[in-house]
């Protein structure tokens, strides 16, 4: 593999990685009632709410002018994230989630590989374009994570998986190794090929 197709390779596996963390949140939150949606567990704790704004501001600073200004922009009011406004709805956190997530994809899909080891700045330090990209996808996925175990604890029993179910690994590789004999073409994305398998030991 060539310097060039392997850096290729990073920007396309760094926005499958996205796009599966943007789908687990989405898949996890639409599961939840509006009211467990903007509840926390306790007085320190973020609701999956609070987690999506902070994550799409972050958003918005971080990848708005990516390679040309500092990603945390002067503007922006990070201690805010963490507040959730009287009568905001859940529609409307959707709809900022949404805008902070076009924002990422709008400055990494245009990025070719002589762009990896440029340099741009967070809080004034500089990262390579490599550095910059996985520190997000770390924090996002940390994040997450978290939207998921909220979203998981408020539907308890009546939970619908978004991973291999318990006691059905075997079952699961299985799957894949049917669905890799049957296919001519490359494996799916890899998250769908989970989701399919947990809906269909659901029906």
């Amino acid at each position: 593999m060539s310097d060039q197709s392997l850096a290729e390779h990073y920007l396309t596996d760094a926005l499958q990685t996205l796009r599966d963390q943007k789908k687990l949140a989405e898949r996890a939150c639409a599961q939840v009632s509006d009211k467990d949606f903007f509840a926390p567990l306790d007085p320190e704790s973020n609701s999956i709410a609070v987690n999506m704004k902070h994550m799409a501001g972050n958003m918005l600073s971080r990848w708005t002018d990516f390679l040309t200004t500092d990603g945390e922009k002067p503007n922006r009011e990070r201690d805010m994230e963490f507040e959730m406004l009287p009568g905001t709805t859940k529609d409307e956190l959707l709809a900022y989630w949404e805008q902070g997530w076009q924002c990422v994809f709008a400055a990494i899909e245009p990025l070719s590989p002589d762009d990896l080891l440029r340099t741009v700045l967070i809080r004034g330090q500089e990262h390579t374009v490599v550095q910059a990209i996985n520190r997000q996808i770390a924090h996002y996925s940390y994040h997450v994570g978290q939207i998921v175990y909220l979203a998981k604890h408020f539907k308890s029993s009546e939970w619908q998986t978004l991973s291999v179910p318990r006691n059905k690994s075997a079952e699961f590789n299985a799957f894949l190794k049917t669905k890799l004999d049957e296919s001519t073409t490359a494996r799916e994305n890899r998250l769908d090929e989970v989701i399919d398998f947990a809906q269909s030991k659901r029906d």
